[in-house]
């Protein structure tokens, strides 16, 4: 192996919904090595959705290992790797013990909706109690929602960590003994990652990025801090939360494995993480990505614009101690998960890619919606009791007219959130960028782009979220003169070409569509009410 060849590559470690992996770049974005891995999943009750935390970072762990394998059978030396980033699923709930530093129970996934009560209890507190935001000022009703939305940018939803955390609290009677005798250490996932990776309890690094931490309902996007408003307000412990860091910076080492002293120095949550992959680092630039979810984000530069229409208010990124730069988001919370329903559960085709073919098969969905709320709507409609539901059915229905349905689903709900942005922004996008694995198929982006009536663009290489984080780690250490603050610095990666989809449907045709699934969507929404506990 002494004839190995020398290089100066950034690794990324990409851990999301259903799979972990780890992907080996050059200074052009080129991947000279990656492996994936699936860990288990697991569905104990309806609408719940837990993983193993051990789990979860064993398959990081062999992630790394394979791709250093990989890179090394390709005729590189491991050493070639100077700096890793890490990129996660948001939202996502770890608990684990100071002590120890073993989880004190199963994670709760973001699309997790078991905490309808929880909201419905903070929703009653909001109304009847209100939200202190300075001694003996209470903020209440629409006062008080706007008080919370203000100081995190956030509304009150399952989908958010604070809530899983409270779940926590009151569900586990160890989590809860752990909060009481400050033994308890909370993160999203790229805090126990980190934490695992840089030794566990010899090194005790608890951190989480800005990026991830403003998807807590529990920071203050101005300070990017704590806010103590919201901690007093949601009965939690500043002790147990992570340190709060930017997006790009050096946080420590690996302290095992095959990479074993090389520099962590890049942390996003994943649709950040593709935003900078996409090099939508200026405002007014936007992408959408497709995967278990889909988010739209729009970058808004250094100003942090307040949605008035159901978007939220989020950090893009923060890069070393420069000010942070901040996007709108639109989430929702079902997309690819949709064809893996179809896939797994109802058994209606044998892979992902079938589905497409499937669609094709048919003219049209046969007057088929397919509201996918399979645990509550998230942007711009913010129900959590609205259910999952397929309307217009007949006897003329068949599975093609399901699969096409399923890939107009995802359009319809991208164009909501684009008209709310629209709204928000004053901006009209004529193009959207897209990335993730739903955007393999031609049909989905076709669909998209003739029900929403804008050019989709789907870059070639589309390991975006992969990629970002790459480039908030690569900046961190200036490798090949990466500076996030400056793209013009990013001007040589990632520049193969684009597929652009151009609608094809007519604009009488498109309205009418547009209007049957806003019909569908009214008649899905607040079939489970939550109930104050």
């Amino acid at each position: 192996m002494a004839n190995l060849k020398q290089g100066e590559f950034v690794g990324s470690l990409d851990c999301g919904t259903t799979s972990t992996r780890f992907l080996v770049f050059d200074k052009y974005a080129n991947i000279l090595a990656e492996h994936q891995l699936e860990y288990p999943q697991y569905y104990p009750e309806p609408s719940w959705h837990e993983q193993d935390a051990d789990e979860l970072m064993e398959s990081c762990d062999a992630c790394i290992t394979e791709a250093s394998k990989a890179l090394e059978a390709a005729g590189w030396a491991k050493e070639s790797i100077k700096v890793i980033g890490i990129t996660n699923q948001r939202e996502s709930a770890v608990a684990w013990s100071r002590k120890t530093g073993k989880p004190l129970c199963r994670l709760i996934v973001w699309d997790d909706s078991r905490t309808k009560n929880t909201v419905a209890h903070f929703e009653h507190k909001l109304e009847t109690v209100g939200i202190e935001v300075a001694p003996g000022e209470f903020k209440k009703g629409a006062e008080g929602v706007q008080a919370l939305r203000k100081i995190s940018g956030l509304p009150l939803s399952t989908y958010f960590s604070a809530m899983k955390l409270r779940w926590m609290i009151a569900h586990h009677e160890n989590v809860s003994k752990a909060h009481d005798e400050d033994d308890l250490m909370f993160g999203t996932v790229e805090s126990w990652i980190v934490y695992r990776l840089t030794g566990g309890t010899q090194a005790n690094l608890h951190i989480t990025d800005a990026t991830n931490a403003s998807r807590t309902l529990l920071m203050n996007l101005a300070t990017l801090e704590w806010d103590p408003v919201l901690l007093k307000f949601f009965e939690l412990k500043d002790s147990v939360l992570p340190k709060i860091v930017s997006s790009s910076e050096v946080y420590g080492e690996l302290a095992y494995g095959p990479l074993k002293g090389v520099k962590i120095g890049g942390l996003a949550g994943d649709q950040q993480a593709a935003l900078v992959g996409n090099k939508c680092l200026k405002q007014g630039e936007a992408k959408c990505t497709y995967g278990t979810g889909a988010f739209l984000l729009f970058c808004t530069g250094e100003d942090i614009v307040q949605s008035g229409h159901g978007l939220l208010s989020t950090v893009a990124y923060r890069d070393g101690n420069n000010k942070p730069i901040y996007a709108l988001e639109g989430s929702i919370s079902v997309a690819g998960s949709a064809i893996k329903w179809l896939r797994d559960s109802m058994k209606m085709v044998s892979s992902a890619a079938e589905v497409n073919t499937l669609a094709e098969s048919v003219p049209n969905t046969g007057g088929v919606y397919f509201v996918t709320a399979f645990s509550g709507l998230l942007a711009p409609y913010w129900d959590p009791g609205a259910a999952g539901m397929l309307i217009g059915l007949s006897a003329y229905t068949t599975p093609a007219h399901i699969a096409l349905a399923t890939i107009e689903a995802n359009a319809f709900q991208t164009r909501a959130i684009l008209e709310s942005m629209k709204l928000d922004s004053n901006a009209d996008l004529k193009h959207l960028k897209v990335d993730g694995g739903m955007t393999n198929g031609d049909k989905v982006m076709s669909v998209l782009a003739d029900l929403g009536g804008f050019t989709v663009i789907r870059p070639e290489m589309r390991e975006s979220t992969a990629l970002g984080s790459a480039l908030l780690a690569g900046s961190a250490v200036r490798l090949h003169g990466w500076d996030i603050s400056h793209p013009e610095t990013l001007a040589e990666v990632n520049t193969k070409g684009s597929l652009e989809f151009t609608p094809a449907m007519a604009e009488p045709e498109r309205e009418k569509r547009w209007q049957g699934w806003k019909r569908a969507v009214e008649r899905s929404k607040g079939w489970e009410e939550g109930v104050d506990e």
